[in-house]
């Protein structure tokens, strides 16, 4: 099969290699109908993560089922799927807690921008839709497999309640879907914070009602003017940069919660400055698989849209110029097509 290799910052291959095969009896095998590439992808392109030796990429995918392990009764070969990132056997004690990205036999996705993909922990991890659904949804049920699960989790963990303020820090696909859970969570005000122009047109398209573009201090600083000097009732961190995670704690008011579900890179936190702040604090990878669900319903009744991220679309061979062009912040979110 043919697939997206890394071999250093910069450096994304198009390559071909061995077929998946099953390794597990609680595997399957599915053929991707769309991936794409992701923000945090972008880490080790960057350089930012270390890339020690070449190896596959991506961890957003759709597609049909083609072959499954013995102990894989929950979906069968021909059925549309959508998964998580992060997989879960959806049975131990963090699963039946509603945290799968948890999960006690999980296991990070990595090999997705490829033509066929194994996925373990298949019973638990995969959705199927009834029937095959038509090719103008799969953009946004392949968003559900990753950004909008993670911008969901963001506001849940940020505690967005009715008629709530929320700020959303963080203008890429994870950002912009924070801004749809915002507004289907009932938020009232919506401030997203965002610098490009076209990523704020999608933010007000999405349900923002206010747009910052100052950054850092200043950024801070106008947070508390559209909120009477005191803060936002619930902030999204949809970055994970130290600058974005000092904005997100300085723009939550006392009694506020901080929604974190960028991958931290050199984020400290001063334990004395969040004590007195009296700002709640939770994070980490989203347990998509919880809100599966629900969100396909949502994009397939047309309640949701997050599709609308990806604006750039490519052929999986083309898969260099889509980590090129998200790193030039020429595009939101590439989706390739196999």
């Amino acid at each position: 099969m043919r697939g997206t290799v890394i071999h250093a910052p910069g450096d994304v291959r198009f390559e071909t290699f061995d077929d998946p095969k099953i390794l597990q009896p609680t595997d399957a095998i599915i053929r991707t109908a769309v991936t794409c590439v992701c923000g945090s992808d972008l880490w080790a392109y960057r350089g930012l993560e270390p890339v020690d030796e070449p190896h596959p990429m991506g961890h957003e995918y759709v597609g049909i089922v083609e072959e499954v392990g013995s102990e894989v009764t929950s979906v069968k070969p021909g059925q549309f799927v959508v998964g998580s990132f992060a997989t879960s056997d959806n049975t131990c004690a963090n699963c039946r807690n509603g945290w799968q990205s948890n999960c006690l036999h999980r296991e990070f996705m990595s090999t997705c921008q490829a033509d066929y993909v194994r996925i373990p922990n298949a019973q638990g991890t995969l959705v199927a839709t009834d029937g095959q659904p038509a090719d103008e949804f799969l953009p946004g049920l392949l968003a559900v497999s990753d950004v909008m699960g993670t911008g969901w989790y963001a506001a849940l963990a940020a505690e967005v309640k009715p008629g709530s303020t929320a700020v959303v820090v963080g203008d890429g696909a994870v950002g912009l879907c924070g801004v749809i859970a915002a507004k289907e969570l009932g938020a009232e005000r919506i401030i997203a914070m965002s610098r490009h122009e076209p990523r704020q047109k999608l933010a007000l398209e999405f349900g923002a009602t206010d747009i910052i573009a100052e950054r850092g201090e200043e950024g801070i600083a106008r947070v508390k003017d559209l909120t009477d000097g005191i803060g936002a009732d619930s902030v999204l961190e949809c970055v994970g940069t130290a600058q974005a995670m000092q904005q997100a704690l300085h723009s939550a008011r006392p009694g506020g919660n901080v929604g974190f579900v960028g991958v931290p890179h050199e984020v400290a936190i001063d334990g004395q400055e969040l004590f007195f702040s009296h700002v709640g604090l939770r994070g980490g990878p989203a347990p998509v698989r919880r809100y599966l669900p629900d969100l396909i319903d949502g994009v397939l009744t047309g309640r949701i849209n997050p599709g609308k991220v990806f604006d750039l679309t490519l052929p999986l061979e083309q898969v260099a110029e889509g980590y090129k062009a998200m790193d030039e912040r020429r595009a939101i979110k590439a989706l390739l097509t196999p």
